[in-house]
């Protein structure tokens, strides 16, 4: 199984590392979380400073995708070559996009017969695309979700362990990373929240 986490200039730290870290928690031979990226660096929002680990190219073959946010999406969503290097297909790869990465996703066509969740800044630019958004955290259909707000990003990274490794991995590895004294309620919202997506099958 291999997940991408497509990380562009200007990304937000809490969106792809939160993301990376939780999915991280299966420890398997065959398990790999990689971050993805046009250049060889990116920098955050923040200023830090990370090196990809595999190419866009690469990462659309993934099973997995997750878009990631940042303060550039607009522009990226501009480029036309940079969005040219985006191929998804969501009957074979189990697509989510956290925030702004919910822009890109309307921008290749992937929303258009289902609403979205995202951020509150981002959301005029998503609704300006024809896309109904969602005042919630996190919504799926079939084989694509979308998040809204930073620490949303859980939702995210529950849903696609639910989908691809079972319910109890996802609830083990939110379990590890939650607060002490609210592990329990930490898991039991996000099966909440994320449970009543997660009835389709794994994407194949």
């Amino acid at each position: 199984m291999h997940i991408s986490l497509l990380t562009f200039d200007g990304f937000n730290e809490l969106d792809s590392l939160i993301a990376l870290g939780i999915l991280n928690r299966v420890k398997k031979q065959d398990w790999r979380v990689s971050i993805a990226s046009p250049t060889r660096t990116v920098r955050s929002m923040n200023g830090v400073v990370i090196e990809r680990h595999i190419s866009l190219e690469e990462a659309c073959k993934a099973e997995v995708i997750l878009v990631g946010s940042g303060s550039k999406t607009r522009e990226i969503a501009t480029d036309h070559a940079l969005m040219g290097q985006i191929d998804l297909n969501p009957r074979h790869q189990l697509i989510g996009a956290q925030c702004s990465g919910t822009l890109l996703l309307a921008k290749l066509g992937l929303l258009s017969d289902i609403p979205a969740c995202t951020d509150l800044t981002t959301r005029p630019w998503v609704e300006d695309e024809g896309i109904e958004v969602l005042e919630q955290a996190f919504h799926a259909s079939g084989n694509i979700a979308t998040a809204g707000g930073c620490l949303a990003s859980q939702y995210l990274a529950f849903w696609v362990l639910a989908r691809t490794e079972g319910l109890k991995a996802a609830e083990d590895a939110l379990h590890y990373v939650a607060p002490v004294g609210e592990k329990e309620d930490y898991v039991a919202r996000a099966r909440d929240i994320a449970g009543p997506f997660l009835s389709a099958t794994v994407a194949t």
